[in-house]
């Protein structure tokens, strides 16, 4: 820069011998100030510069930033599509499980379809179709506390494997194994069986307007005791030595029990290993409405008018 401001002088110098020493100073002041701009323009160039340099690193930085964002929004989406799946299973869940409570005091679906039928054949009568449905609730209702008065009687100290208490559809029904019930390979009563029966028939007795049907049922393997001719035989002997109980020791009235023997069929499970043939081995007590009272519950003629 230097060297260049001397160039001009010397050739101010030589072109014009004439020019005075005031022009010549100005010229050389005007030199020094376009020197002193240039290099101004050069340092605001640097700053310009570095300027630019820092704007590319925010730039990247910044894009490492949306890259981040980018990677959290698809993890959180996928988060909530789970969410959605686990919402949706719970859905079925509770609708399984509504299902299944409602099954508890329903009748069957043939059952139900009938009534159906029927409930659209009476459109007109509607004292009728409000006294039927107000009938099924209550007998639904009445049969599902008598089921869970049976379980806490029953688990009182008695509770174990070998009793079941279930509510099916409009009945409800015991099962009990023939080891807890009865003398192996015969039809004599247990003592343990009879503190069973003494608290079925405490409620039974409560309950004059229900019927109680015991049920025998045996494994597949032929019977062979002369008292007894056949599982038939055995399965019925059975049914009726629980009603003689019923009657004799708890005085349960004779025209509410019925006793009826299976025999080998109405199979639970497969006879073919001895854990199956146990299962089949059993006496069901079946507490149900009488069969008069049921048929009243259809009959239009009972309607309140």
């Amino acid at each position: 820069m230097k060297f260049f401001t001397m160039l001009i002088v010397a050739l101010a110098v030589a072109a014009t011998s004439c020019v005075s020493k005031k022009s010549l100073d100005e010229e050389i002041a005007n030199s020094d100030q376009l020197s002193r701009d240039l290099a101004k323009c050069g340092e605001d160039l640097n700053a310009q510069m570095a300027l630019v340099t820092e704007c590319e690193q925010d730039k990247e930085t910044l894009r490492g930033n949306i890259r981040t964002l980018q990677s959290t929004v698809e993890s959180k989406d996928a988060q909530i599509a789970d969410l959605r799946a686990q919402i949706e299973d719970l859905r079925d869940q509770r609708d399984r499980q509504i299902e299944q409570v409602q099954g508890l005091t329903v009748l069957s679906q043939s059952a139900n379809e009938n009534i159906n039928k029927t409930l659209g054949q009476l459109e007109q009568r509607d004292e009728y179709i409000s006294y039927l449905r107000a009938a099924k609730t209550k007998a639904d209702s009445i049969n599902l506390a008598l089921a869970v008065n049976l379980k806490g009687q029953l688990a009182d100290g008695i509770a174990d494997e070998d009793i079941e208490v279930k509510l099916d559809k409009t009945v409800v029904f015991i099962n009990l194994s023939d080891k807890m019930l009865y003398e192996t390979g015969s039809s004599n009563i247990t003592t343990r069986a009879k503190e069973v029966l003494a608290k079925i028939a405490l409620i039974v007795e409560k309950r004059p307007d229900l019927e109680v049907m015991v049920e025998g049922y045996t494994d597949n393997r032929p019977i062979k005791r002369d008292c007894f001719e056949d599982n038939w035989d055995l399965s019925v002997k059975r049914a009726t030595s629980v009603v003689r109980v019923l009657q004799d020791d708890y005085q349960i009235d004779p025209n509410r029990l019925i006793a009826a023997g299976r025999g080998e069929y109405n199979v639970l499970a497969s006879n073919a290993t001895p854990e199956g043939q146990a299962v089949n081995r059993r006496t069901r007590i079946i507490i149900m409405p009488k069969i008069d009272q049921f048929y009243d519950l259809l009959n239009s003629d009972n309607a309140p008018g």
